[in-house]
C-alpha cells in the first residue's frame, strides 16, 4: 500500500455531514466488531432459531401447483458441518481455496458455510463461464477442491487439467427439490437438460459425504484475520483480480447491511429474495450472510431472468427483502401479467438496488407495484459489498447512489494529484475507508499498491477510480464508471477483454467494444463491437457471435458486430471508443428522425 505523508484535509469531509440525513435507529458507529468468524452466525441463528426455515425451494407442478422444500436453520448447520469435516477429512487444509460452481441453490448455501468451517477460502465461480474462461480464474485462485452442481460437471472436467484442482465434489439440483417436484424432474428434465452425469474416478458425491460424516464437525481454529473469500473482479483493465476478504472484513460488512437495512423489524421474521447470484459478493454479503446473520428465510432464484418464476415465487412466498439490479426490477414493471394485475406484489418492504444506475422511472413504477421502497445503493467487490446507499425510510435525492454506511467515510479527491480533497459539488475520485476493506488482490502487488493508499493518520482508503461528487449534505453522486467498463444485466463488462477475444477469430485483424444505449431496453446498455476484417477476409455477424459464445459469458457477448472500414484513433493510435460511441449515438437519432412522419 502506498503511504501518503501529506494530504490537504477538507472540513467538509471530516464533519461526516451524511451522518445527520441517517435513518431513526441507523447508529454512526457499531465498534467494537465482533470477533468471531463469519460462520458463527450460522451457528448462532441455529442455536436460537433451529426450526425456522433457512432456505425455501419451490417447484410451479401441473395441476398440484407451488410445491415448496424447506432446509431448516438446524439441517443448514447440521450439513455444513459434515460436509466441513468431510473436506478437512480429504485434505483441505486451512488457507486452501475451493471453488463453487453453481447457481442459486441449497448446495451452494451448505457450501459456502461448509468451506468456512474448514478453514478454506470460498472462490465462487459463474458456472455459466466456458470452459477456458472457467479455467482461468480458478486456475489464478490455486483452488485444490471444486463443488460443481453436475449441470457443470462436464465444463469443470474440460478445464480442471490447466488447473489445480486435485478433488471434485458433485451434486445434482434434484437433491433439495420438492418431492414430486424431484421425481417429475428425474423422469422428465434430469438427462435432456445435462444434469445426469458419469462420475470420473476419483470425484465424489456431495450426498454420500454429508451421509458419510454425519454428526461431525471441524476442528479448525479459524480467526478474523484469516481469509474467507477470494472475489473476482476485472477492475477496468480487464485482468481477473481476486480481492480478498478476510472474516472481520465480511463480518463488518454483514453488520452494516443489517444496520442499514432491518432496523425496527425482527430479522426472523424478514424473507429474502436470492435472486442476485451468490457467486457475487452482492449476493453472498448482501443476501447470504445477512439473512443467515438476522435469521431470516432465504428464496432461491437458480435464474433471475425467468421473470414470471420470480414473480409467482413472490406471490406465493411473500418476500420482504429484494436486492436486485435495475434490469431485474424493470422486467417485472413491464411483465404483461403485472400489467393485467395477476401478481401481488405487495409483501415487498425494502429492496437495494445496486451494480448500475437505477433510472428514475423503474424506481417509482416499481414503489407504486409493491408499496415497498427501492433504493440505489453503491459497492465494490473490495468494500466487500455495500459502502454508500441511499436511506431506506428518509431522503432519497435524485441521481444520488445514498450516503456512507455506518462507519464508512468517504472523500472526493483531485483527479490531478489524488491527494487533495475538493469541496463539495466538485468532481474527483471517490475514496472509501471503513472496517470492511479488503486486504488487496491475490498476487497483484503493482495493482493491490495502486488501489490501497494509507494516509498520514494511519487510515486506509480505497482508490475506487470512479468519478464522482459530495453534496454539502453528504449525499455522494457517480458522475462516470471508470474508463470504459460497461455494466451489462448487472454484470462488468470490459471491452478489453471482449476485443482480444474477437480479435481470437482468423478473419478479424482489429476490434473496438464499447457499451451503447440497448435498442429495445430504455435505460439499459448492450454491447457492441466493431471490427476490421484482414485484407481478402470475409466473415458475418452471426459467425463472430457464434464464435464469441463459445468463449465468452453470456453477458460479455456482442449484440451487434459491425464491419467497419477504419476506426476512430487519437495521435498515438489509440481507438477512441467514445467517439464510436457517439457516432452510433447519431446515428440511432437520424433513423428516428426519417421514421417520424411528416407533420401536416
Amino acid at each position: 500500500m502506498t503511504d501518503l505523508a501529506q494530504i490537504t484535509r477538507s472540513t467538509a469531509y471530516a464533519a461526516k455531514p451524511w451522518r445527520a440525513h441517517y435513518d431513526a435507529g441507523v447508529p454512526e458507529t457499531l465498534a467494537p466488531y465482533p470477533t468471531h468468524p463469519v460462520h458463527e452466525f450460522l451457528a448462532k441463528t441455529a442455536a436460537r432459531i433451529p426450526q425456522n426455515a433457512a432456505v425455501i425451494t419451490s417447484a410451479h407442478l401441473p395441476i398440484v401447483g407451488r410445491q415448496k422444500a424447506i432446509l431448516t436453520y438446524a439441517q443448514l448447520e447440521t450439513q455444513a458441518n459434515a460436509l466441513a469435516a468431510a473436506l478437512v477429512a480429504l485434505g483441505l487444509k486451512k488457507g486452501d481455496r475451493a471453488a463453487i460452481i453453481m447457481p442459486n441453490c441449497v448446495q451452494f448455501v451448505i457450501a459456502y458455510y461448509a468451506i468456512l468451517k474448514a478453514g478454506g477460502v470460498v472462490c465462487a465461480t459463474n458456472p455459466t463461464y466456458p470452459a477456458e474462461k472457467m479455467a482461468v480464474q480458478i486456475a489464478d485462485s490455486g483452488a485444490t477442491f471444486a463443488l460443481v452442481l453436475s449441470k457443470f460437471y462436464d465444463i469443470l472436467k474440460q478445464a480442471q487439467p490447466k488447473t489445480s484442482v486435485k478433488q471434485v465434489i458433485v451434486t445434482n439440483i434434484k437433491e433439495y427439490l420438492p418431492p414430486l417436484a424431484r421425481t417429475l424432474f428425474t423422469i422428465a428434465k434430469e438427462k435432456k437438460d445435462g444434469h445426469r452425469v458419469t462420475l470420473a474416478a476419483g470425484d465424489l458425491e456431495f450426498q454420500a459425504l454429508l451421509t458419510q460424516y454425519a454428526g461431525q464437525k471441524a476442528t479448525v481454529a479459524v480467526m478474523p484475520s484469516d481469509y474467507a473469500m477470494f472475489q473476482y473482479t476485472g477492475g477496468t483493465t480487464g485482468v481477473p483480480k481476486a480481492a480478498m476478504a478476510t472474516h472481520a472484513a465480511i463480518i463488518a460488512n454483514t453488520l452494516q447491511c443489517k444496520a442499514w437495512l432491518t432496523t425496527g423489524l425482527p430479522g426472523e421474521k424478514e424473507v429474502f429474495m436470492a435472486a442476485i447470484p451468490l457467486f457475487h459478493v452482492y449476493g453472498i454479503v448482501s443476501v447470504l450472510n445477512l439473512a443467515v446473520g438476522v435469521g431470516a428465510s432465504m428464496l432461491m432464484i437458480a435464474n433471475p431472468r425467468e421473470t414470471k418464476e420470480v414473480l409467482e415465487v413472490i406471490t406465493a412466498y411473500k418476500p420482504t427483502m429484494f436486492n436486485g439490479v435495475p434490469a431485474m426490477y424493470n422486467a417485472i414493471n413491464i411483465h404483461p401479467d403485472v400489467l393485467a394485475g395477476k401478481y401481488n406484489l405487495r409483501s415487498v418492504r425494502v429492496c437495494v438496488s445496486g451494480s448500475a444506475p437505477l433510472p428514475p422511472t423503474t424506481k417509482q413504477k416499481f414503489e407504486a407495484l409493491t408499496g415497498g421502497r427501492l433504493v440505489e445503493g453503491y459497492g465494490l467487490s473490495e468494500t466487500p459489498t455495500a459502502c454508500i446507499v441511499n436511506p431506506c425510510n428518509g431522503e432519497n435525492r435524485h441521481g444520488a447512489i445514498g450516503l456512507p454506511m455506518t462507519d464508512v467515510e468517504a472523500r472526493i479527491v483531485s483527479l490531478d494529484d489524488g491527494l487533495t480533497e475538493v469541496p463539495p459539488g466538485e468532481i474527483g475520485e471517490l475514496c472509501i475507508h471503513g472496517p470492511q476493506l479488503f486486504d488487496g488482490y491475490w498476487n497483484m502487488p503493482t495493482e493491490t499498491h495502486n488501489s490501497l493508499r494509507v494516509d498520514a493518520d494511519g487510515k486506509k482508503w480505497l482508490y475506487t477510480g470512479d468519478v464522482a461528487r459530495m453534496d454539502p449534505d453528504g449525499f455522494f453522486y457517480i458522475v462516470d464508471r471508470k474508463k470504459d467498463m460497461a455494466i451489462i444485466g448487472g454484470f462488468n463488462v470490459y471491452p478489453n477483454n471482449v476485443e482480444k477475444t474477437l480479435m481470437e477469430h482468423p478473419a478479424i485483424s482489429e476490434a473496438a467494444v464499447a457499451a451503447i444505449q440497448h435498442p429495445d431496453k430504455p435505460g439499459q446498455e448492450a454491447l457492441k463491437a466493431w471490427v476490421l476484417l484482414k485484407p481478402g477476409a470475409s466473415c458475418t455477424q452471426e459467425e463472430l457471435i457464434a464464435f464469441a459464445e463459445k468463449k465468452l459469458a453470456r453477458y460479455e457477448v456482442p449484440t451487434r458486430i459491425e464491419v467497419a472500414q477504419d476506426l476512430p484513433r487519437t495521435t498515438v493510435g489509440k481507438v477512441l471508443r467514445r467517439e464510436l460511441q457517439e457516432n452510433e449515438k447519431m446515428q440511432v437519432a437520424r433513423k428516428l428522425n426519417v421514421q417520424k412522419p411528416d407533420r401536416a
